[in-house]
């Protein structure tokens, strides 16, 4: 499988216009949000997208465990309820842990009955700084464990230098190392200096056989931010129109407020359209945004905002 010339200039020849895409993501941004039962939809809608993640050099089996809890019981059960909306199965749509705790919340999740999906960050999160051999045995070994997805980082290295066949033998190699799991590659955009270069990361994620692009680690100084969210997202258009494959898109890092979130759907809804609208194809990767989602529908069904004791916090 290797990538062809004739891929390998289309990634050369990019040019992205800054101007157009800043002017683009201002348009996103100064969208009116939905109100009342509209935005409540929006939210929960959100929520089914969200890959509940703790990245912490604390974590335990005890607060991977509460993470795995909120993440099959995301909203209240009474605030649903008074929706209509307990019985829909609401769950996020995923739970995203380091290697070491993959185990962990497979356990935890199986003891709760519940099917969710385990997403591991491997190979040499966040900075992808270590040797080739021990990031492609992290992906195995977090795939032995139970994760059924991995999060993986590019080597920037590869990216700020040109080297995109390299990148793309690179990303490959993670791809077989995944086997079943779908992989979403981590292009940490904030470290790859150009909306150009994002570009063409992207593109040569997507043809080494990612299932999803991911916006950062949430690690680096720069996240998700709604103009790289635009290059990236027109990159998938262009990969699906030219192959007839979907890939999938993940903001994560600085995500934190319900309203951020409909932008988020928003954009992708305006971009990619419909289908690209549900955890198939899109996540939001955040640790905080789920306590801000609840807090508003909490709001939208009793009309105030919750003292702190009573949401129970992921």
């Amino acid at each position: 499988n290797v990538v062809s010339q004739q891929d390998l200039e289309w990634v050369l020849k990019i040019r992205v216009n800054t101007q157009a895409v800043l002017k683009r993501a201002q348009q996103i941004q100064g969208r009116k949000v939905a109100k009342k039962q509209w935005q409540a939809a929006w939210l929960l809608k959100a929520v089914t997208c969200i890959d509940l993640t703790t990245l912490a050099g604390d974590d335990t089996p005890s607060n991977v465990h509460r993470l795995c809890m909120k993440a099959t019981q995301p909203i209240r059960h009474d605030l649903l309820k008074s929706m209509d909306m307990h019985d829909k199965g609401i769950t996020t749509a995923a739970v995203c842990v380091y290697p070491s705790r993959v185990a962990d919340a497979v356990k935890s999740l199986k003891a709760a009955n519940s099917s969710l999906p385990v997403a591991s960050v491997a190979t040499g999160f966040p900075a992808g700084q270590t040797p080739l051999k021990t990031r492609l045995e992290e992906v195995q070994m977090a795939v032995e464990d139970g994760a059924t997805e991995i999060d993986i980082v590019i080597n920037r290295t590869l990216a700020l230098t040109g080297q995109w066949r390299a990148l793309y033998d690179e990303i490959r190699q993670f791809r077989e190392a995944c086997g079943d799991a779908h992989m979403k590659t981590i292009l940490a955009v904030g470290e790859l200096g150009t909306f150009t270069n994002v570009y063409k990361a992207s593109l040569v994620s997507m043809m080494a056989g990612s299932d999803f692009i991911k916006t950062s680690t949430g690690k680096e100084t720069v996240n998700a931010t709604y103009p790289v969210a635009i290059v990236m997202v027109r990159a998938i258009r262009d990969y699906f129109l030219r192959t007839g494959y979907k890939v999938g898109f993940k903001p994560a890092g600085g995500i934190r407020t319900a309203q951020e979130s409909v932008v988020w759907l928003t954009l992708m809804k305006e971009e990619l359209g419909d289908e690209w609208l549900n955890p198939h194809l899109f996540r939001l990767g955040a640790s905080s945004l789920l306590a801000d989602i609840e807090r508003q529908i909490y709001h939208y069904v009793t009309g105030r905002y919750p003292a702190y004791h009573e949401l129970p916090m992921a």
